[in-house]
C-alpha cells in the first residue's frame, strides 16, 4: 500500500475531527473522501500533507512514517479550492514557482513548464495573470502548479467548489482523463456524491471523525455498509410503518427503511402491471429535472421520490397512479440491510 493511516486521532478542542481513523490506498489510485461538513475529511488530509499533526496513530507514504516529517518534505502537491495562486505572477511564473525554490536550472523549468501548460490545455495563455483566467483555467493552473515539482502524492481540497456547474463538470472528466494519464497517486475530498461517484476508483466516506465505509463508487451504491451510508448516498428517503406497504412486512429490530427513486416505479391505474404488489398514491407535486421528471408521491401517509422519463404517458399533479416498490433498506442503530418485494418476488416466479 503507498499511504496508510493507521489509528490516526486528532481533536481541536471538544471537537473530534478524527477517531481511530485507519485506511490505506493503493498507488496510482484516485480516491475521494466524501462526507458532510465536519466529518472530518479535510483534516484527514491536511493531516496527509503535514499542515496538521495527529494526536496519535501513523501516517505511513510510500513506506516511511511521516508523522514528523515537515509538509515540505513530503513529496505532495496540494491542490486548494481558492486556487491560493500568485495574483501578481502570470500562468507561467506560477507553475513555475516550485521548481525554483527547489533551485532547478533555468532550461528545465521551461521544458517542464511548457510541458505542464501543454497538459492542461493552455498553450498561449502562458504571459496571463490569474485575473484573466476563468475559474476552470484558474484551477488548471494551480493543478499544474501542484505537478511541477513532480509529487509523489497529490491531494485536492474542494477542488471545484469554487467553479460553476457547467465548468465543473466539464473538470471532472479532465480531472481523471489528467490523472490517469500522469498516473499519480490522488486523494481529493468532497461533499458531491456525484463528483465522487463520477471521479473517483474508491470512495472513503466520513462521519463525525470517523471512517463509515470504504469501496468502489458502485459497491458503496448497491451495498451501504452502515446507516449512514445508506441514508447519505443516493436520493435517499427515510420512511417508517414500511410494513402496510405490499409485499414487505415488519421485521423484528428493523424500525425504520430507507428508500430511493429508482427503488420505485410509477404507472397510470390503467397500465398497472402487477396489482397485487403495487400501491394506489397520490401524486403530490412534479419537478422538471431537464432529462426527466420527479415526482413526490404519498402512499398512506408515507412519502416517496421517483424519477420518469419525459416520452412516459403524461401524468399530473393529485393523479392517483400505480406505485410499485420493488426493495428497501431497513436499518438500526447499526445495522442496514436490503429487502425485496416479497409479494413481486413470489407472484412472478415460475416452474420449468
Amino acid at each position: 500500500m503507498y499511504v496508510e493511516l493507521q489509528n490516526i486521532n486528532k481533536r481541536f478542542g471538544s471537537f473530534q475531527a478524527a477517531d481511530n481513523v485507519s485506511f490505506s490506498i493503493e498507488k496510482g489510485k484516485l480516491i475521494g473522501l466524501l462526507g458532510p461538513s465536519g466529518s472530518g475529511k479535510t483534516t484527514i488530509l491536511r493531516m496527509i500533507a503535514g499542515l496538521e499533526t495527529p494526536d496519535g496513530g501513523d501516517i505511513i507514504i510510500d513506506g516511511q512514517r511521516v508523522n514528523s516529517l515537515p509538509a515540505s518534505s513530503r513529496g505532495i502537491g496540494f491542490v486548494f479550492q481558492n486556487y491560493a495562486l500568485f495574483r501578481y505572477m502570470t500562468v507561467f511564473d506560477n507553475i513555475a514557482f516550485g521548481l525554483e525554490v527547489q533551485k532547478k536550472d533555468k532550461a528545465y523549468i521551461k521544458q517542464r513548464v511548457n510541458e505542464l501548460i501543454k497538459l492542461i490545455g493552455l498553450e498561449g495563455l502562458e504571459k496571463r495573470r490569474p485575473h484573466q483566467l476563468s475559474g476552470g483555467q484558474k484551477q488548471r493552473v494551480a493543478f499544474a502548479r501542484a505537478l511541477a515539482p513532480n509529487p509523489h502524492l497529490l491531494l485536492l481540497d474542494e477542488p471545484f467548489a469554487a467553479i460553476d456547474a457547467k465548468i465543473r463538470k466539464e473538470l471532472r472528466t479532465w480531472l481523471r482523463e489528467t490523472i490517469n494519464k500522469v498516473g499519480i497517486t490522488s486523494i481529493f475530498v468532497t461533499h458531491d456524491q456525484e463528483e465522487a461517484v463520477e471521479v473517483a476508483d474508491e470512495i472513503i466516506i466520513t462521519n463525525s471523525g470517523r471512517i463509515e465505509q470504504i469501496g468502489t463508487p458502485i459497491d458503496i451504491y448497491k451495498n451501504p455498509a452502515t446507516p449512514f451510508a445508506a441514508k447519505f448516498i443516493g436520493e435517499s428517503i427515510v420512511i417508517e410503518n414500511y410494513g402496510q406497504l405490499h409485499g414487505f412486512e415488519t421485521s423484528e429490530g428493523y424500525l425504520k427503511a430507507i428508500i430511493r427513486p429508482e427503488f420505485v416505479r410509477v404507472t397510470k391505474k390503467e397500465q398497472e402491471i402487477y396489482p397485487h404488489a403495487s400501491e394506489r398514491g397520490t401524486v403530490e407535486a412534479i419537478f422538471f429535472r431537464g432529462n426527466m421528471l420527479e415526482l413526490r408521491l404519498t402512499v398512506g401517509g408515507l412519502k416517496f421520490i421517483s424519477y420518469r422519463s419525459l416520452e412516459d404517458d403524461v401524468i399530473t399533479v393529485g393523479e392517483e397512479v400505480s406505485i410499485l416498490i420493488y426493495r428497501l433498506y431497513l436499518y438500526n442503530d447499526y445495522q442496514v440491510r436490503l429487502v425485496e418485494n416479497m409479494a413481486f418476488k413470489a407472484n412472478d416466479a415460475f416452474t420449468i
